[in-house]
């Protein structure tokens, strides 16, 4: 505020100075008020703004935390469905434990099917007949065990079992294996040996994998076999062969004596009775009762304390066909158990390279198709489109999208890898 001069050219008295004083107090207070009122507008925009972000962050806390408490529920819900699977399977299990006390095997053979008891029907049937058996089956079967089955059922019992694997050997070998020789019959023979004819006595012999032997060794075959009798190579001595002869073989014999490689008049003198022994894939209720047997015995050789395994893992050895048979399924426990942390097997315990993973499905699962109608599948799908809306309807959830399938994650990411999605 400035000051002038008045018009009437008198000087400003005191009570004008201390007017103009009010005045200037008054202003000054007027402007520091607009100020301070801009100053709280900004403030109270700042406010309105920060308020605006924070109700936002509350409601996406309070969605997440929806979200949260919603998949905290379905997992509670799956552990529950889980732990009520697992206390099934611990007393399905108990229950085969139970199965094999009760007599659901025979020596070392496991099996409660009608297949096995035929078999076990048939052994108690030939335990005592001095007859030449043919124990017959694919490779992993357990011929074997069937032919010590019948040497440990029979009264030769306490006798010697032998068993000779006449495909490991070349023909020269098995020959001197099977009769023995004496000193100097061949070169390196500097000393008798005795063959598994004669080491066999009065027990049993096994000569296993029979079908892949020579015509001419087979010739010597069915002398001992027609005349019970034979000589130690470089030997004119005769000696008696009283043991009781079982041959195994995973071959069609009689398609190897129609094409000329296999004699038929050997083939007529070892199948006097033959046992054929199913494949496991015909016999899959007796999968349980292996898996609790195989169990125990790697529980008790590796140190573990494996109690079973999962539905979805029993499912999975349901479903495959087993090629190998009982000898593939026993290596794949054997595999499990010697990595498994748990005591349960579950789906992420089995090898990396086991062919039956996708072959769990046998529940069925829907997915939405272009036109919003459900699809049901029956297994896993092989290809890329049905996947791709399997994780479109999970919202590319892959635990959700792994749990429509009813597989692991890991199964599904494999899958995923493949179809590069």
């Amino acid at each position: 505020m400035a000051l002038g001069k008045k018009k009437s050219g008198k000087f400003y008295r005191h009570e004008d100075v201390l007017l103009l004083k009010t005045l200037a107090n008054h202003g000054a207070v007027a402007i520091e008020n607009a100020r301070l009122f801009s100053e709280l507008e900004e403030q109270t925009d700042t406010l309105k703004h920060t308020n605006l972000k924070l109700e936002q962050e509350i409601d996406q806390r309070k969605k997440a935390e929806d979200e949260l408490n919603q998949y905290k529920q379905q997992l509670e819900n799956k552990v529950e469905r889980q732990t009520v699977e697992l206390d099934r399977s611990r007393k399905a299990l108990a229950d085969l434990k139970g199965d094999i006390k009760r007599g659901h095997r025979f020596g070392k053979i496991i099996g409660k099917s009608e297949p096995m008891q035929a078999i076990y029907a048939l052994i108690r049937d030939l335990a005592d007949v001095s007859a030449t058996v043919l124990i017959t089956g694919e490779s992993g079967t357990g011929k074997e065990l069937v032919a010590e089955a019948l040497h440990t059922s029979s009264q030769r019992k306490d006798r010697p079992f032998v068993k000779v694997n006449c495909s490991a050997l070349s023909e020269s070998v098995l020959e001197s294996e099977l009769f023995g020789h004496v000193k100097g019959a061949f070169t390196g023979a500097d000393k008798d040996k005795i063959g598994r004819f004669q080491k066999a006595a009065d027990g049993a012999i096994l000569l296993d994998e029979i079908g892949d032997v020579s015509l001419n060794f087979q010739k010597r075959l069915l002398r001992v076999l027609q005349e019970r009798e034979f000589e130690r190579l470089g030997d004119t001595t005769t000696l008696a062969m009283n043991a009781r002869v079982m041959a195994a073989t995973n071959q069609n014999l009689l398609k190897r004596v129609n094409i000329g490689e296999f004699r038929q008049d050997l083939y007529y003198r070892l199948k006097v009775v033959e046992i054929k022994l199913p494949p496991l894939c015909e016999r899959k209720e007796d999968i349980p009762l292996l898996i609790h047997h195989f169990l125990d015995n790697f529980n008790a050789e590796l140190g573990q304390k494996i109690e079973t395994v999962s539905p979805e893992v029993l499912r999975i050895l349901m479903a495959y066909h087993w090629p190998g048979n009982v000898r593939e399924l026993r290596n794949t426990l054997e595999h499990i158990c010697i990595l498994c942390k748990n005591t349960t097997i579950v789906e992420d315990d089995l090898p990396s390279d086991f062919p039956g993973h996708d072959l769990s499905f046998d529940e069925s699962f829907q997915i939405l198709s272009d036109d919003d109608q459900p699809r049901t599948f029956k297994r896993l799908p092989d290809d890329r489109e049905t996947l791709l809306k399997i994780l479109e309807q999970a919202q590319w959830n892959k635990t959700r999208a792994a749990e429509i399938l009813g597989i692991s994650r890991r199964t599904l990411y494999r899958r995923l890898k493949e179809y590069q999605i």
